[in-house]
Order: C-alpha cells, then structure tokens, then sequence
C-alpha cells in the first residue's frame, strides 16, 4: 500500500487529492511545520535524503517530487480518463503541465513568498532598507513574471474549463497547488477562468475527502 508522507499545508495535498480521485488505497503519515521557521521536520530525512515533502513509499520504492509521484501513480494504478491516451494530443498536454507546474509556475510563487517575508525576519533596524530592497524585486521582476503566467492560465482555462482536453485529468491536479498559491499571493481578481477552476476543483468530493485526510489547509 502506497504511504503518503504528508506535511501540512503542502504540495502533497495534491497527492492525496489524486489517490482519492482514483479509489486507490493509501495510507497517511502526517508531518508538521516548525512553527517558527515553516520548514518541514528532521524526520522526514528518514523518507528521502532531502528531506522534503511529496513524497511516498510504496513497498521497498520510494519516491520524491510531485511530479514524479504522479507518474508512478500513473503507471502503477489504473488511472482512467484522468490520464489519456498514450499519444494523444491531450496526454502530451497532460505531461507539459505535469512539468511545468514546478519547472516554471513555484519558483516565482515561491519567491514571491520568500521576498514578502524578508522585511518580517529582517533586524529591526534593518527592516526599512530590507522593505525597499524586497519591494524593488517584487515590483520590478517577481510580480511582472508571475503576472505573465497567471494570464497564460486564464488563456489556457478559457477553451474548456481544464487544462489538458475536455475533462479534468492530471494536469488539473497538478495545477491546483500553483493557481491556489497565486489566488494568496498575487492579483487574480481579473480572471474569471482560474476563479471557476478553483471553485470547481474545491466543490469536488475526492478534493474534500483529501481535505479530512490531510488535516489543515490554508490554501482551500
């Protein structure tokens, strides 16, 4: 049976929506954030050498990053039209989205979240300057690039309501984590599309029974 070593409030939390859409049986083992630092604990170094979360067991295989994890699910579960066809315009897309979601989408979520704290955690004297310098990054470049690709999903939502075809698959999934980050970190008041996908995806009952599997989610 497939462990998903889950930390809270995580990009995990797609794992376990997928497991759930799929009926496959899964275990869960929890972690929780240092609530100082917000990083994941020491213990899940006995999982992987980086110590981070997705990740998950299954038997003797042991498997890290998002990605990676949806593949092997993909290859190992009978994954049904979340997965088209080998071939197909659709599972080419499917598989674009599967990268391109931590290739491209998180680094610039990620700073953007990183650069927003730097004033907080900067000394106290230093906290103006820092604020300026934070600032400046945001304005100038993390906000501009986050913005090309938060339009570049309305675009894409646009045709059918899901990112690979007709119908929701695996690239939905995947991309949840990128567009909830965006709806807490940057401007998506104008963009009708990713507002219908979230509502969507959030009214699913696989997405609410991973929601009580994994505990707290602030992204929801």
């Amino acid at each position: 049976m497939i462990t998903v070593h889950h930390l809270e409030d995580s990009r995990s939390q797609r794992v376990l929506w997928l497991l759930e859409e799929l009926g496959v049986p899964y275990e869960v083992k929890r972690y929780e954030r240092d609530p100082k630092t917000k990083l994941g604990p020491k213990a899940l170094y006995d999982v992987h050498p980086l110590g981070k979360s997705p990740a998950i067991t299954d038997g003797d295989v042991t498997v890290a990053e998002t990605g990676a994890i949806f593949e092997y699910i993909a290859d190992t579960c009978e994954t049904g039209d979340l997965m088209p066809e080998r071939g197909s315009a659709d599972r080419r897309a499917v598989t674009y989205w599967l990268h391109y979601a931590e290739g491209s989408a998180m680094p610039l979520l990620v700073m953007k979240l990183v650069f927003s704290r730097l004033p907080v955690n900067a000394p106290l004297l230093m906290r103006p300057l820092v604020k300026s310098v934070s600032g400046k990054a945001q304005d100038s470049f993390i906000d501009p690039r986050i913005g090309e690709h938060v339009r570049f999903w309305e675009q894409e939502l646009a045709k059918t309501g899901w990112f690979a075809g007709e119908d929701m698959t695996l690239a939905d999934i995947m991309m949840s984590f990128p567009l909830e980050a965006a709806n807490q970190r940057a401007d998506v008041s104008k963009t009708p599309n990713i507002r219908a996908f979230l509502e969507r995806i959030h009214a699913r009952d696989a997405y609410k029974r991973a929601l009580e599997r994994g505990g707290p989610y602030s992204f929801a």
